[in-house]
């Protein structure tokens, strides 16, 4: 018989599934303990992208077989009831195939970020469980319906003393306790309603047990969220939620930044090395020259070179200058374009500049600054060694 073809088909099909789930069981091991940059190679990715593609030939073979049974039925059955229902079956099938041979190409494109799960990052990783779980589901459902279909084609072997076998009762209880609780063919006459709409009958049966009591299940859960959130107010909203989260992300960047020998900030700039001084360059000749010359001699701005500062002199006062800015001024604030490693090399640069006397100087602006010394107006020498002051 065809069916029993299709039926071994179908067997060879799941044990190939089972090998191929239990082999990505017995590698996950194995793979979340070694590091890979991509996951084009990794073992997991392939033995899950395996994985669902047998299931999805499983499935494949689970319709074959569901048709063959829907049109042996077809075959017996003259009823419009019974062809009716046999075409709905056929187009779940059908649905359920296309549906999976759609979601075949995606699972190809999951793998592609840094590795999380076993080589593989969080999206990936569920994405790949969510398709094989579906694929699961539906061959529990097409198993379903394939049952149904061949009890009505081949009703099941009694034993010698008029009882079905054990293994037929036993699934034959679970299902009316679990998922149809439905009324035997021959006992639909006595559930008949009178409702009678141009021939089309009626039946009073008992909604799935499965479905019943996953309706009371989400009443429990609403109950529960509307205590939790709106009674009780022990829950949090997105919103609240959110500011907990920024909050906790400042409490954690202050503790970083207490014991962070490395932060930069206005009262901690350290002194750039020979590299950072040529980087430094780089970013005085692309924003800073226009407005202070090529050589720091001034322009619109005030000469770099000389003692005198408009905004005290010092290499934290330099940078808290060049991080701020003084808009009033025309000097914008640089924190927008450099972070504060990179304001920090500008600042270093600039006090490199120094004494470097450039041709076309820009005449002294501000206060006389000397370091380890005292400032004063751009009337008044300051010596450092006895930190005097004589007017010129």
């Amino acid at each position: 018989m065809h069916f029993n073809y299709l039926n071994k088909k179908k067997n060879i099909l799941v044990a190939l599934a089972l090998i191929a789930a239990n082999s990505t069981m017995a590698q996950d091991a194995t793979t979340t303990t070694t590091s890979a940059t991509s996951t084009g190679s990794n073992l997991l990715a392939t033995l899950l992208i395996v994985t669902a593609i047998v299931l999805a030939f499983v499935i494949w073979g689970m319709g074959q077989a569901l048709i063959a049974l829907t049109k042996q039925l077809m075959d017996r059955s003259k009823k419009e009831s019974k062809l009716l229902s046999v075409v709905l079956l056929l187009g779940f099938t059908l649905l359920s195939q296309l549906s999976f041979a759609q979601q075949a190409p995606a699972v190809a494109d999951v793998v592609k970020e840094v590795p999380n799960y076993g080589g593989l990052t969080a999206h990936e990783y569920y994405s790949f469980v969510t398709v094989i779980g579906i694929e699961i589901a539906a061959i529990l459902f097409l198993t379903f319906f394939i049952r149904r279909i061949y009890v009505e084609l081949f009703p099941a072997p009694v034993t010698a003393a008029g009882k079905k076998s054990s293994l037929s009762a036993w699934w034959d209880k679970m299902d009316k306790k679990l998922f149809t609780k439905a009324i035997p063919v021959e006992q639909e006459a006595d559930i008949m309603l009178d409702h009678d709409y141009d021939g089309i009958k009626e039946l009073d049966n008992a909604l799935p047990p499965w479905w019943k009591y996953g309706f009371y299940f989400t009443i429990v859960v609403a109950v529960i969220y509307l205590l939790n959130f709106h009674v009780i107010g022990s829950g949090k909203n997105p919103t609240q939620e959110y500011e907990a989260e920024m909050d906790k992300a400042k409490i954690e960047k202050e503790l970083f930044d207490a014991s962070n020998k490395d932060k930069i900030d206005e009262a901690n700039v350290p002194m750039a090395d020979a590299a950072g001084l040529k980087k430094a360059k780089e970013f005085f000749n692309t924003d800073c020259w226009a407005c202070h010359g090529k050589l720091g001699e001034g322009g619109a701005g005030p000469n770099f070179t000389d003692d005198y500062w408009l905004h005290k002199g010092s290499l934290n006062d330099v940078y808290q200058s060049i991080k701020h800015g003084y808009p009033d001024k025309g000097m914008q604030s640089w924190a927008v374009k450099y972070n504060p490693k990179e304001i920090s090399l500008l600042a270093s640069y600039i006090k490199t500049l120094r004494g470097t006397n450039p041709p076309n100087a820009k005449a002294p602006q501000g206060d006389l600054y000397v370091e380890g010394g005292v400032a004063a107006d751009s009337n008044t020498v300051v010596k450092a060694d006895s930190v005097s002051a004589v007017k010129k």
